[in-house]
């Protein structure tokens, strides 16, 4: 039975009790008094009742009425432009290029995409340990491998962007290293934390649905690309190259994090009482425009952040004129992060509050408990990124190959969309 506190109206939920096993068969204690820690402050049922009750729908604010309007606004124009670009590449294509040499590949490379994402989960829902493990061994390795099939290509853009890909691989390697000692502190937050989150059926469908939207509208923005590539002779090809990068990146942010706020709710009334919330609820579109402005946001600020993290380690304690900027470059970025990160999205979801106030909760919550440190050694931001990269590496190297085999003109910026492609997928 769970002791209850007197003088303060919450429960100590003993988890440590649950069974929680390593992946070995051997009871993981370690774990087990981990996640009862971690959970010794979750609200009493009566608490989470209540709030629930009495919780009105989640009214948007301007800001994310204005990012839901900008978002569906750009989705319009941007089914404007590929109808555009598709026709006209069509109609002015130059002889050389072959459409089923593209299109082909690359659709398949994106189905694949798909497939691996689906995998990927399952496993880190069931072996947590091995996929952070894996992701730390594939992909280095996949990127590498792109990185020679670029080579074999020979041409200069080729060779320019396997340089590239061979640099990113090698700083994986050594990332990988360097973070050995933190992983066993990984795998016990992952171990605590996906006990939490058993999928239903209905969790299942919604993830499902979401796989099938990123691969529609992936699909459907490859004929944008294509109609770019058929028309050698357009002035404005890099343009329409980069609006069509962002609107990918943009989309594909907003589908994810529709997942991570509804998987939130979820887990939230999970952990809190132990009911299950309505998932046709979780799911609703009143946390849509939070969602389109915490997927424009937090990646930029995420970016910053980690940068001013790395200028910081390069200029340690040095006074040269080089790095006088780095405190101050840090101070902008600590800033930012407390007015939009990933952290506030499950806030949104599980508190109904608007992004920008969930991020800034959030991160003085951080502050306050002097967790700042802790969050800079957590590898799960990490763990998801190299992911991400693994996954699109393996769509690259799906496409490249078998453009390579066809048409070797194509093979540097099929290999690319596909990386780009399946490394949203993920």
């Amino acid at each position: 039975m769970a002791k209850q506190d007197h003088n303060n109206d919450s429960i100590r939920i003993p988890i440590g009790e649950w069974n929680l096993h390593r992946e070995d068969g051997r009871s993981n204690t370690t774990t087990a008094a981990f996640a009862t820690r971690i959970n010794q402050i979750a609200p009493t049922p009566t608490q989470v009742g209540r709030a629930t009750v009495n919780q009105a729908p989640a009214t948007a604010n301007f800001t994310g009425k204005l990012a839901k309007f900008l978002f569906l606004a750009h989705l319009l124009a941007l089914a404007i432009l590929i109808t555009f670009l598709s026709v006209r590449g069509f109609m002015d294509r130059a002889r050389a290029f072959h459409p089923v040499y593209w299109y082909v590949p690359l659709f398949t490379s994106t189905s694949s995409s798909a497939l691996t994402a689906l995998l990927w989960l399952l496993l880190t829902l069931r072996h947590p340990s091995k996929a952070l493990k894996a992701s730390l061994w594939l992909s280095p390795s996949l990127t590498c491998a792109v990185g020679m099939l670029l080579l074999a290509n020979g041409t200069g853009s080729s060779l320019a962007f396997a340089a590239l890909a061979l640099a990113l691989a090698l700083i994986q390697s050594l990332y990988a290293c360097w973070i050995v000692p933190r992983l066993p502190h990984a795998y016990q937050i992952l171990s605590a934390a996906t006990p939490a989150f058993q999928p239903s059926i209905a969790i299942v469908k919604y993830i499902a649905a979401m796989l099938l939207a990123g691969l529609a509208y992936s699909s459907f923005w490859i004929l944008g690309v294509g109609g770019v590539a058929a028309d050698k002779t357009s002035t404005f090809a890099p343009l329409y190259v980069l609006m069509l990068l962002l609107s990918l990146a943009w989309s594909m942010q907003v589908i994810r994090n529709l997942v991570h706020v509804a998987v939130a709710r979820v887990a939230y009334m999970k952990l809190a009482c132990g009911a299950e919330a309505v998932f046709r609820v979780a799911t609703g579109a009143r946390w849509l425009g939070d969602v389109c402005l915490g997927a424009a946001v937090a990646p930029v600020v995420g970016v910053v952040r980690a940068s001013a993290r790395a200028m910081g380690l390069v200029a340690g304690d040095s006074d040269e004129f080089l790095f006088s900027c780095a405190t101050c470059y840090m101070g902008v970025a600590d800033r930012l992060v407390a007015c939009g990160n990933r952290w506030g999205l499950v806030h949104v979801g599980a508190h109904d509050k608007g992004f920008g106030r969930a991020s800034a909760e959030t991160w003085e919550m951080f502050v306050k408990q002097g967790m700042r440190r802790l969050i800079d050694r957590d590898v799960t931001g990490s763990f998801c990124f190299l992911c991400g990269v693994a996954g699109g590496a393996a769509a690259a190297l799906v496409a490249g190959c078998w453009v390579l085999a066809v048409e070797g003109s194509y093979v540097t910026g099929i290999t690319l969309y596909a990386f780009i492609i399946g490394y949203f997928m993920i």
